[in-house]
This record gives structure tokens, sequence and C-alpha cells, in this order.
């Protein structure tokens, strides 16, 4: 599992992937936190980080699968997937490794906005004034949807050669997973009438309980069960590709 991991980021970095990646969604949060007016931090009258946190998993949304889409789409593509599946090693670690290849990519790119909280640490009044309990949480729950849409778009590339194919599937999954059941609960059949337990389905509603600061054990074992649940699905794509 190691081999592939290490094969994985050596090849973000080894190209311009890693560096787009990263550059792309920390230039997107600086000039949405601190330049255009309608989102600044420093438009506020109090520190917070929120509109990092709000802002986040939609970049994630569509960045994720940007990561994730070269995933086995490349290896199918260029015919290295059966070299793959020849070595001694079992699908789970080939699937593993490349997931937290792709994790570990998307948690680079969350490193150097730990700067953002120590500028609004500093520009509190008096300097610290902040809920860093929430925010500590809001992390949290962004690491563990990072994991859920690396999951989905491991999965995604698993069932194509086409890149863009295994791009446009994981956002569209993504997308439904995140927001989906959001919108499924306000339809008139659910409204009312267990509207709350259908957006239990949905990320969205464990990702915002999160990040009140409080980290409810129901919360994690949702995010796992979704990764492992994809993971698995990746599992059996593969099986049914090989038999």
């Amino acid at each position: 599992m190691l081999s592939i991991f290490y094969k994985e980021i050596n090849a973000f970095f080894s190209s311009l992937i890693g560096y787009f990646v990263v550059g792309i969604f920390l230039v997107f949060m600086g000039l949405t936190l601190f330049v255009f007016p309608q989102t600044s931090l420093l438009q506020y009258n109090f520190a917070t980080l929120d509109q990092l946190f709000d802002l986040a998993p939609m970049v994630f949304l569509f960045l994720i699968p940007a990561i994730t889409m070269r995933s086995f789409a490349e290896e199918r593509q260029t015919g290295t997937i059966e070299l793959l599946s020849t070595r001694p090693i079992s699908d789970l670690k080939i699937v593993l490794g490349k997931y937290l290849a792709c994790l570990t990519l998307v948690a680079f790119a969350l490193l150097p906005t730990v700067l953002y909280y120590i500028t609004v640490h500093q520009l509190g009044s008096p300097p610290g004034n902040l809920d860093s309990g929430a925010i500590i949480g809001s992390y949290i729950g962004l690491l563990l949807l990072s994991g859920v849409f690396v999951s989905i778009g491991v999965f995604a590339s698993s069932l194509s050669d086409n890149q863009i194919v295994a791009f446009i599937l994981a956002t569209f999954l993504c997308f439904i997973f995140f927001y989906g059941f959001l919108y499924f609960s306000e339809l008139p059949i659910f409204l009312g009438k267990g509207d709350d337990i259908v957006q239990m389905f949905g990320i969205d509603y464990h990702y915002r309980s999160i990040s009140r600061g409080i980290v409810d054990t129901r919360d994690i074992i949702y995010f796992l069960s979704v990764i492992g649940l994809f993971i698995f699905f990746t599992l059996l794509s593969l099986d049914k590709q090989k038999g």
C-alpha cells in the first residue's frame, strides 16, 4: 500500500497537478476572504472564519474530483492497470493507497489556511477573541467531508477510462450527497413528515453539526461509513472489470 501511496504522491508533485490544485485553492480562498468586499473577513465587526468553512465545501465539490479523476481512469487509459493488478498486492491496498494519496494532497491544500486563523486571531479585539473550539471542529468536519469526496472521486474514476467522465460523475455524486438530501427534504412529500430524517442522510447536515464545535460520535460514524461504502463500491468495480 505504501508503494502505491508514494507513487501517487510523486505523480502529483512531479507534474504541475499538485501545485496547480493547491495554488488554485489558496488563491481563490485568499481573494474571497481578504480581497472581495462582499465576503472579506475584514468587513466583519467580529473575528470569524465562517466564510472559509462555508465556501470550502463548494470549492472542494469541483477541486477534489479534479484530483481523483486520474486515479484509475488514467491507469486504464494507459493500460497500466493490468500491470498493477499483477503485483503481489491486494485490490484493497491499491484502493487505499490511491485514496490516502489524494486525501493527503487535499490536506496539503488545507494546511496553509492555518495562516488565516493566525491572521484572524491577531485581528480580534482583544487578540484571540474568537471561537477556537468551533474552528477546530470545522477543520475536523472539513477533513471528514474531504474524505467522503475523495472516496466518491476514486469510485467514479474506477468506472471509466475517461478522466472527464470520471470528473463529471464524481462532481454529480458529491453534489447529491452534499446538497441533494437537503433539497429532497424540502419536497412536499417530506416537508413536515420526516424532512429532518432525510437531511440526516446528507453530508451537509453532519458537517454543520461538527462545525458548531461539538464532535458527535454519530457524525464521525456517518462520515466513516460513507467513506467505507464507496471504497467497497470501488473494490466491487475493480473486481467486476477483472471478471
